[in-house]
């Protein structure tokens, strides 16, 4: 189970990494953003399959792209200066909230 969760957070790591090279990458113009989003999904995918050896799909997405937009937003804060106004940062605090209630009170996480 630890091992799942580790593969989930290096996946979703790697999904922010590439989603973040996406505007880099100028619609693919660029080669080095572009790389980066290719092996950056690739491997949030390939790690989201072993993650789901042992999670249902439905918590192990829910948790990938939670966090995923946080994170994102905050990406986009730090290297592109789209700073988020105060109803973004509270949808994500709720977010947050969300992943939290989750894992913490469903039956389904497999605990």
């Amino acid at each position: 189970m630890q091992s799942a969760y580790l593969y989930l957070a290096i996946a979703i790591i790697a999904e922010v990494a590439a989603t973040t090279a996406l505007k880099a990458s100028e619609q693919f113009t660029k080669p080095i953003p572009t790389l980066i989003v290719a092996i950056g999904y690739g491997t949030a995918f390939y790690l989201l399959t072993l993650v789901l050896r042992t999670l249902p799909v439905g918590v192990t997405y829910a948790i990938w792209s939670g966090l995923g937009i946080v994170l994102v937003g905050i990406a986009g804060a730090v290297v592109y200066k789209q700073v988020p106004d105060l109803p973004a940062i509270i949808g994500m605090g709720l977010i947050i909230a969300g992943v939290i209630v989750l894992n913490l009170y469903s039956k389904n996480v497999g605990h």
